[in-house]
């Protein structure tokens, strides 16, 4: 029974270990992040997971860029916008961050607060979006994230007029994270959704392929684990036979 115990155990260590999904390599350090925005989805500057892009505007533009999302990834948007000085402003102004997927649906937040209003005397608005987890296939109504290129959208929505084009400083980053082996299901896209502008953002490593998920360790796993119990099952209640001391015709 130790040996069956023994190897049970391994089998879940093993499953458990390479089902994680392997940690994102590191970003190229040397490479400079984004000083501008687009101003449409077409034109979305693409950023770098975990790179801070920064751009000078004016209040009343819309500020956009794009960053990729694979499956199983959960994505964070954050935003800072530095206002103008106090005595140039007035009255308050209500900023706004969007999330749109490959194609263009704009995406629920989960947690964050991406539509704020900034007093007028306020020095930085700051706004923040965390999306679901993005799945490798999903059905055409749910509205699901999809793997691919997602679309940040900044802007205010309400200023006084007397404010507008006043010059802001915007400052946004992206972030994903693997969401583990639990959030996997089955299906594939044929190809992220990446198609919506001229530019093509993809993830260090490149897109995954999709067919592959942890599930199928973990259905492997629990298959070896129910052999492993039927066998011990069976050992257990089989008893070791006849006594020897009853003679044969007992």
């Amino acid at each position: 029974m130790s040996a069956v115990r023994r190897l049970a155990a391994a089998l879940l260590v093993g499953a458990a270990l390479l089902g994680t999904t392997a940690a994102a390599a590191p970003e190229d350090a040397d490479a400079p992040a984004p000083t501008e925005a687009g101003t449409s989805f077409r034109t979305a500057t693409v950023i770098r997971p975990g790179q801070q892009a920064t751009a000078q505007a004016s209040t009343g533009d819309y500020l956009y860029w794009q960053f990729p999302a694979d499956a199983g990834q959960g994505a964070r948007v954050d935003a800072t916008v530095e206002l103008p000085a106090a005595d140039a402003r007035h009255g308050e102004s209500t900023w706004q961050l969007d999330v749109y997927d490959g194609l263009r649906r704009r995406q629920a937040c989960r947690y964050g607060m991406q539509t704020r209003t900034a007093a007028a005397d306020a020095a930085t608005v700051k706004l923040s979006c965390t999306l679901r987890t993005v799945r490798a296939d999903a059905e055409p109504w749910s509205n699901d994230p999809l793997p691919g290129a997602y679309y940040v959208r900044l802007t205010t929505l309400h200023t006084a007029s007397a404010d507008a084009g006043l010059p802001v400083q915007a400052a946004v980053t992206a972030t994903t994270t693997d969401a583990g082996s639990a959030q996997d299901v089955d299906g594939s896209l044929a190809a992220p959704l990446v198609q919506g502008s001229a530019a093509r953002p993809e993830p260090d490593g490149g897109w995954s392929s999709g067919w592959w998920s942890a599930r199928w360790l973990w259905t492997a796993a629990g298959a070896a684990l129910a052999a492993l119990a039927g066998i011990a099952g069976y050992r257990a209640t089989a008893g070791r036979g006849r006594p020897s001391h009853l003679p044969p015709s007992a």
